[in-house]
């Protein structure tokens, strides 16, 4: 008798049998470029580990579009087990009762430890709730730094190996980039961000009231101090003067300094990775630039990136595969490796003094830099931006900005308008979710 066939047809059962009961656990996420390469690295090398889940990552557009694209899923009950949600959608999915499995209760079902107290402060504070449960895996955390190229330095008679600690210096080097010829001697990415959020908190000046937002959602927007109008009418002058280039919301400017058509850039410190690839020129990364005549300033900058949610109305089974995927991403290797790959923040102490001991830092001058503006001194003004509305809020800061850089309004008229508009819309979010 010939067992050959009979053989070969049980081992293609068996197959048939182990592939039918793998779990898949559907993410989606906003990462481009390099940064999805690294996603769908992690995924793959989780989904290796093991046999039992299978982490299925899904590109949904830009931060904005994938968490409206979740909570249409969540509505028709085809929602991912995991969304990636930019820091600013926070409050929003606070807000979402019912929608969202918290953390912390979903790696303590599975009989997984999670500590909190792992992460970095201000890290872990900012996705915890008022009553000290974790309700998002931090996961790609960001913060604003500078990076500048070091050869369009040299080329304009500038020191290539001292960066402008203070924004005199900043324009001062811009007016030298543009006298030798450089088209673009500063663009900004994120310039809510960058220019209102980081610019508050590293002044240490109030971005919103109630601590903003992060002490209630009788928050209001305070962008319109001094301060800010005379930050924004100075770059104002800039763009008139040519010395600022504006090249688009969101993360539109990156690609000009990669390219070496812009020399300095305020952006995320998850642009690292790209940088690191792309670059054909000598660059280096610092810290933000400040007015000196502030007083207390510098003091720390806030989280930027994403973290991930748990969605509701899941089997069981699956949430395990959920907090078996944290779990492994929550390894000091894994952190540790994504952080030196990426730029964004090593979320855990563990993770930092494991890069440090293993000499990245001092090889790669600069990378460190993010970590350190994240750890000094924090107050009520620097703890982190949480409101309501906030993404249509950005998108208001972007419009009225954008009046700036093409000279039809000043910096006061362009602000007072943002603390308007954005009021109207806290007000809204307010009364929409008061219990």
């Amino acid at each position: 008798m010939n067992f050959k066939p009979l053989a070969i047809a049980a081992a293609i059962a068996a197959t048939c049998v182990s592939a039918q009961a793998q779990t898949e656990i559907q993410w989606w996420h906003s990462m481009t470029a390099v940064n999805n390469e690294w996603v769908n690295d992690l995924a793959k090398q989780f989904n290796e580990s093991q046999k039992e889940y299978k982490i299925v990552p899904t590109f949904k557009g830009v931060y904005d579009e994938s968490m409206t694209a979740a909570i249409a899923a969540f509505r028709s009950g085809n929602a991912p087990h995991i969304l990636q949600v930019f820091e600013v959608g926070t409050a929003t999915m606070m807000a979402s009762k019912g929608a969202t499995v918290p953390v912390g209760k979903v790696m303590t079902d599975a009989g997984l430890s999670f500590d909190p107290k792992a992460y970095i402060p201000a890290v872990a504070g900012y996705y915890t709730a008022p009553n000290g449960q974790m309700l998002s895996f931090p996961f790609n955390s960001s913060t604003t730094i500078f990076y500048y190229n070091k050869d369009a330095f040299k080329k304009a008679g500038l020191n290539p190996d001292v960066a402008p600690k203070t924004w005199p210096e900043v324009f001062e080097a811009a007016k030298k980039l543009k006298a030798s010829g450089h088209s673009c001697p500063m663009t900004l990415a994120w310039q809510g961000w960058t220019q209102l959020e980081s610019f508050s908190t590293w002044h240490n000046v109030e971005f919103a009231t109630k601590a903003n937002g992060m002490g209630g959602m009788d928050a209001r927007m305070k962008t319109n101090s001094p301060l800010h109008v005379k930050h924004i009418d100075n770059l104002g002058k800039a763009a008139a003067a040519g010395e600022f280039v504006y090249k688009g919301r969101a993360s539109s400017a990156q690609a000009s300094f990669t390219s070496g058509e812009c020399a300095m850039i305020q952006t995320s410190s998850g642009f690292y990775g790209d940088v690191a690839k792309n670059a054909k020129f000598a660059y280096a990364l610092a810290p933000l630039p400040y007015y000196p005549d502030v007083k207390g300033a510098p003091q720390n900058t806030v989280i930027g990136g994403a973290s991930l949610w748990v969605m509701a109305g899941k089997k069981a089974e699956e949430y395990k595969g959920v907090a078996k995927f944290f779990d492994f991403l929550s390894q000091s290797k894994v952190q540790a490796a994504s952080h030196q790959r990426t730029g964004y923040l090593p979320v855990t102490m563990a993770a930092y003094d494991l890069t440090e001991k293993s000499g990245f830092y001092q090889k790669n001058p600069g990378t460190d830099v993010a970590v350190q503006q994240m750890i000094r001194k924090v107050t009520d003004n620097s703890r982190g931006i949480r409101l309501g509305n906030y993404v249509q809020i950005r998108t208001i800061e972007d419009e009225e900005l954008e009046q700036v850089w093409s000279g039809k309004k000043s910096g006061k008229e362009a602000l007072d308008s943002i603390v308007k508009r954005g009021d109207e819309l806290l007000v809204r979010f307010e009364r929409a979710n008061k219990k």
